[in-house]
Protein backbone atom coordinates (compact mmCIF):
# COMPACT_ATOMS: atom_id res chain seq x y z
CA UNK A 1 0.00 0.00 0.00
CA UNK A 2 1.13 3.43 -0.74
CA UNK A 3 2.14 5.31 2.55
CA UNK A 4 1.28 8.92 3.24
CA UNK A 5 1.82 11.10 6.23
CA UNK A 6 -1.56 11.51 8.49
CA UNK A 7 -2.50 14.05 10.50
CA UNK A 8 -0.91 12.43 13.35
CA UNK A 9 3.05 13.28 11.96
CA UNK A 10 3.72 9.64 11.88
CA UNK A 11 3.48 6.93 8.70
CA UNK A 12 0.29 5.60 8.23
CA UNK A 13 -1.37 3.81 5.45
CA UNK A 14 -4.10 5.19 3.07
CA UNK A 15 -6.46 4.01 6.19
CA UNK A 16 -6.77 6.96 8.38
CA UNK A 17 -6.40 5.76 12.14
CA UNK A 18 -8.80 5.92 14.39
CA UNK A 19 -8.65 9.32 16.56
CA UNK A 20 -7.08 11.46 13.47
CA UNK A 21 -8.62 13.44 10.79
CA UNK A 22 -8.07 12.86 7.09
CA UNK A 23 -6.76 15.51 5.23
CA UNK A 24 -8.10 17.39 2.07
CA UNK A 25 -5.33 17.45 -0.65
CA UNK A 26 -4.07 21.27 -0.44
CA UNK A 27 -3.60 20.55 3.41
CA UNK A 28 -1.98 17.43 2.79
CA UNK A 29 0.47 18.94 0.32
CA UNK A 30 0.92 21.74 2.87
CA UNK A 31 1.62 19.78 6.02
CA UNK A 32 4.12 17.99 3.25
CA UNK A 33 5.89 20.68 2.65
CA UNK A 34 5.95 22.05 6.61
CA UNK A 35 7.35 18.41 8.01
CA UNK A 36 9.98 18.55 4.86
CA UNK A 37 11.74 21.45 6.88
CA UNK A 38 13.17 19.79 9.66
CA UNK A 39 15.02 17.48 6.86
CA UNK A 40 15.85 20.25 4.23
CA UNK A 41 17.43 22.48 7.60
CA UNK A 42 19.65 19.44 8.79
CA UNK A 43 20.90 18.37 5.06
CA UNK A 44 22.08 22.48 4.62
CA UNK A 45 23.91 22.19 8.56
CA UNK A 46 25.44 18.64 7.35
CA UNK A 47 26.49 20.60 3.97
CA UNK A 48 27.82 23.36 5.48
CA UNK A 49 29.97 21.26 8.06
CA UNK A 50 31.47 18.99 5.56
CA UNK A 51 32.54 22.33 3.55
CA UNK A 52 34.00 23.43 6.46
CA UNK A 53 35.86 20.21 7.27
CA UNK A 54 37.08 19.73 3.65
CA UNK A 55 38.38 23.35 3.17
CA UNK A 56 41.81 24.15 2.78
CA UNK A 57 44.16 24.12 6.36
CA UNK A 58 40.88 22.45 7.94
CA UNK A 59 41.86 21.63 11.44
CA UNK A 60 44.87 23.36 11.72
CA UNK A 61 44.88 25.32 15.19
CA UNK A 62 45.58 28.48 15.43
CA UNK A 63 49.17 30.30 16.86
CA UNK A 64 49.27 31.76 20.08
CA UNK A 65 51.31 35.08 19.86
CA UNK A 66 53.22 34.02 22.55
CA UNK A 67 54.13 30.50 20.74
CA UNK A 68 57.19 30.13 19.00
CA UNK A 69 58.18 27.00 16.90
CA UNK A 70 61.97 26.66 16.53
CA UNK A 71 64.33 24.11 15.81
CA UNK A 72 67.04 25.89 18.17
CA UNK A 73 70.05 28.22 18.21
CA UNK A 74 73.51 28.41 19.31
CA UNK A 75 76.78 29.13 17.11
CA UNK A 76 78.97 28.90 13.88
CA UNK A 77 81.41 26.49 14.21
CA UNK A 78 83.10 26.27 10.86
CA UNK A 79 85.29 29.30 9.86
CA UNK A 80 82.10 31.01 7.57
CA UNK A 81 79.11 29.27 6.12
CA UNK A 82 77.28 30.41 3.11
CA UNK A 83 73.42 30.56 3.65
CA UNK A 84 71.66 29.31 0.60
CA UNK A 85 68.03 29.90 -0.84
CA UNK A 86 67.42 26.16 -0.93
CA UNK A 87 68.68 23.42 1.28
CA UNK A 88 71.08 21.80 -1.92
CA UNK A 89 74.51 22.12 -2.88
CA UNK A 90 74.92 24.88 -5.58
CA UNK A 91 72.06 27.27 -4.35
CA UNK A 92 72.08 30.56 -5.23
CA UNK A 93 73.72 32.25 -2.08
CA UNK A 94 71.23 34.95 0.66
CA UNK A 95 74.07 35.81 2.79
CA UNK A 96 77.79 34.39 4.31
CA UNK A 97 78.37 34.37 7.76
CA UNK A 98 81.45 34.11 9.73
CA UNK A 99 82.11 32.44 13.12
CA UNK A 100 82.87 35.52 14.85
CA UNK A 101 81.50 38.74 14.52
CA UNK A 102 83.32 42.10 13.80
CA UNK A 103 83.63 43.05 17.27
CA UNK A 104 85.73 39.27 17.56
CA UNK A 105 82.34 37.34 19.74
CA UNK A 106 80.41 34.27 18.57
CA UNK A 107 78.00 34.65 15.58
CA UNK A 108 74.57 33.49 17.05
CA UNK A 109 72.07 31.89 15.15
CA UNK A 110 68.22 30.87 15.31
CA UNK A 111 67.67 27.77 13.65
CA UNK A 112 63.58 28.06 12.26
CA UNK A 113 62.93 24.23 10.93
CA UNK A 114 65.71 21.19 9.31
CA UNK A 115 65.88 19.04 6.78
CA UNK A 116 66.60 15.53 8.23
CA UNK A 117 68.18 11.97 7.04
CA UNK A 118 65.93 8.97 7.36
CA UNK A 119 67.49 8.32 10.55
CA UNK A 120 66.82 11.89 11.85
CA UNK A 121 70.11 13.67 11.58
CA UNK A 122 69.55 16.95 10.65
CA UNK A 123 71.26 17.52 7.43
CA UNK A 124 70.30 21.63 6.53
CA UNK A 125 68.92 23.83 9.01
CA UNK A 126 67.30 27.33 7.97
CA UNK A 127 68.21 30.11 9.72
CA UNK A 128 66.90 33.35 10.19
CA UNK A 129 69.19 35.94 8.55
CA UNK A 130 70.39 38.84 10.84
CA UNK A 131 70.17 42.10 8.72
CA UNK A 132 68.12 44.14 6.36
CA UNK A 133 65.99 43.61 5.19
CA UNK A 134 64.38 41.76 8.13
CA UNK A 135 62.91 38.26 7.49
CA UNK A 136 65.55 37.00 5.49
CA UNK A 137 66.10 32.98 5.67
CA UNK A 138 68.56 30.39 4.01
CA UNK A 139 69.82 27.04 4.42
CA UNK A 140 72.87 26.10 6.22
CA UNK A 141 74.60 22.57 6.39
CA UNK A 142 73.48 21.41 9.60
CA UNK A 143 77.46 20.14 10.43
CA UNK A 144 77.87 24.01 10.35
CA UNK A 145 76.24 24.92 13.17
CA UNK A 146 76.32 23.76 16.85
CA UNK A 147 72.75 24.18 18.45
CA UNK A 148 70.58 24.07 21.52
CA UNK A 149 67.34 23.86 22.36
CA UNK A 150 65.30 26.63 22.89
CA UNK A 151 62.39 27.09 25.82
CA UNK A 152 62.48 30.96 26.72
CA UNK A 153 61.40 34.00 24.50
CA UNK A 154 60.47 37.50 24.83
CA UNK A 155 57.48 38.61 23.09
CA UNK A 156 56.71 42.26 22.33
CA UNK A 157 53.22 43.23 21.65
CA UNK A 158 53.58 46.55 19.51
CA UNK A 159 50.21 48.02 19.45
CA UNK A 160 49.18 47.46 23.75
CA UNK A 161 53.17 47.98 24.09
CA UNK A 162 53.85 45.35 26.32
CA UNK A 163 55.99 42.72 27.15
CA UNK A 164 56.12 38.85 27.66
CA UNK A 165 58.96 37.28 28.89
CA UNK A 166 58.36 33.21 28.92
CA UNK A 167 60.75 30.38 29.99
CA UNK A 168 58.62 27.13 28.23
CA UNK A 169 54.53 27.27 29.21
CA UNK A 170 55.36 29.54 31.71
CA UNK A 171 54.82 33.64 31.57
CA UNK A 172 57.79 34.62 34.13
CA UNK A 173 57.10 38.63 34.09
CA UNK A 174 55.43 41.04 31.92
CA UNK A 175 55.65 44.62 31.69
CA UNK A 176 55.38 48.02 29.88
CA UNK A 177 57.42 48.79 26.64
CA UNK A 178 58.21 52.01 24.41
CA UNK A 179 58.49 51.38 20.95
CA UNK A 180 59.10 52.97 18.00
CA UNK A 181 57.36 56.58 16.62
CA UNK A 182 55.52 56.77 13.43
CA UNK A 183 57.95 56.58 10.65
CA UNK A 184 60.38 54.93 12.87
CA UNK A 185 58.03 51.73 13.84
CA UNK A 186 59.60 48.61 15.68
CA UNK A 187 59.53 45.84 13.33
CA UNK A 188 57.24 43.42 13.33
CA UNK A 189 58.42 39.76 12.85
CA UNK A 190 60.47 36.83 14.79
CA UNK A 191 64.02 37.74 15.52
CA UNK A 192 66.69 36.72 18.21
CA UNK A 193 69.08 38.39 20.87
CA UNK A 194 72.38 38.48 19.07
CA UNK A 195 74.69 40.36 21.75
CA UNK A 196 74.11 41.66 25.09
CA UNK A 197 76.29 44.41 27.35
CA UNK A 198 76.27 47.00 30.40
CA UNK A 199 75.95 50.60 28.56
CA UNK A 200 76.10 51.71 32.20
CA UNK A 201 80.01 51.71 31.24
CA UNK A 202 80.33 54.35 28.93
CA UNK A 203 78.07 58.10 29.39
CA UNK A 204 77.53 58.14 25.51
CA UNK A 205 75.01 55.22 25.88
CA UNK A 206 72.83 56.14 28.77
CA UNK A 207 70.02 56.19 26.48
CA UNK A 208 70.13 52.94 27.20
CA UNK A 209 69.43 52.40 30.68
CA UNK A 210 70.23 49.74 33.03
CA UNK A 211 71.32 46.59 30.00
CA UNK A 212 70.27 46.05 26.46
CA UNK A 213 69.74 43.48 24.11
CA UNK A 214 71.18 43.36 20.30
CA UNK A 215 68.72 41.76 18.22
CA UNK A 216 68.85 40.59 14.75
CA UNK A 217 66.23 43.26 13.87
CA UNK A 218 66.94 46.53 11.78
CA UNK A 219 65.08 49.94 11.97
CA UNK A 220 65.15 52.76 9.99
CA UNK A 221 67.02 54.56 12.49
CA UNK A 222 67.57 53.27 16.01
CA UNK A 223 69.51 54.83 19.13
CA UNK A 224 71.88 51.79 18.88
CA UNK A 225 75.28 52.65 19.08
CA UNK A 226 76.25 52.42 15.51
CA UNK A 227 72.56 52.83 14.69
CA UNK A 228 70.22 50.26 12.43
CA UNK A 229 69.84 47.52 15.16
CA UNK A 230 66.25 47.05 17.05
CA UNK A 231 67.60 46.42 20.39
CA UNK A 232 65.87 45.77 23.98
CA UNK A 233 67.02 48.03 26.68
CA UNK A 234 66.70 49.90 29.74
CA UNK A 235 65.98 53.61 30.03
CA UNK A 236 66.14 56.82 31.77
CA UNK A 237 62.57 57.99 31.26
CA UNK A 238 60.54 55.39 32.99
CA UNK A 239 57.21 58.04 32.45
CA UNK A 240 57.71 57.52 28.60
CA UNK A 241 56.68 53.82 28.65
CA UNK A 242 53.13 52.79 26.91
CA UNK A 243 54.00 55.15 24.25
CA UNK A 244 55.43 55.21 20.56
CA UNK A 245 58.71 57.37 21.18
CA UNK A 246 61.68 55.52 20.26
CA UNK A 247 63.29 55.69 16.87
CA UNK A 248 62.65 51.69 16.75
CA UNK A 249 63.86 50.15 19.42
CA UNK A 250 61.99 48.30 22.22
CA UNK A 251 62.44 50.18 25.82
CA UNK A 252 61.87 48.38 29.00
CA UNK A 253 61.83 49.87 33.03
CA UNK A 254 65.37 49.61 34.15
CA UNK A 255 64.04 47.17 36.83
CA UNK A 256 62.79 44.55 33.99
CA UNK A 257 65.67 44.82 32.06
CA UNK A 258 67.83 43.95 34.86
CA UNK A 259 65.51 41.01 35.76
CA UNK A 260 65.94 39.75 32.12
CA UNK A 261 69.80 40.16 32.16
CA UNK A 262 70.64 37.14 33.28
CA UNK A 263 67.97 34.80 32.24
CA UNK A 264 67.66 35.98 28.47
CA UNK A 265 70.47 34.02 27.16
CA UNK A 266 72.21 34.65 23.61
CA UNK A 267 70.30 32.94 20.62
CA UNK A 268 66.64 33.97 22.70
CA UNK A 269 63.86 34.46 20.23
CA UNK A 270 62.40 37.70 20.07
CA UNK A 271 58.83 38.22 18.39
CA UNK A 272 57.17 41.67 17.72
CA UNK A 273 53.19 41.23 17.02
CA UNK A 274 50.81 43.81 16.28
Amino acid sequence: MRKSRGGCGRPSTSVVASGCRELPSGEMTKALQTDRWPAVLAGIVLALACAVAFAPGAGARGTKPSQVDVVGAGTIVWRQVAVLARPKAGAPRVAVLKQFRPDFRPQYVLALDAVRAKGGKARWYRISVPGRPNGRTGWVRAAALELHPVKKRVIIYRGARTFEFWDGARLVRTGKVAVGARGAETPLGLFYVTDKFNPTIDSDWAILGAYAFETSAYSKLTDWPGGGIVGVHGTPWPHLLGQAVSHGCIRLHNDDITFLRNRVPLGTPVKIVR
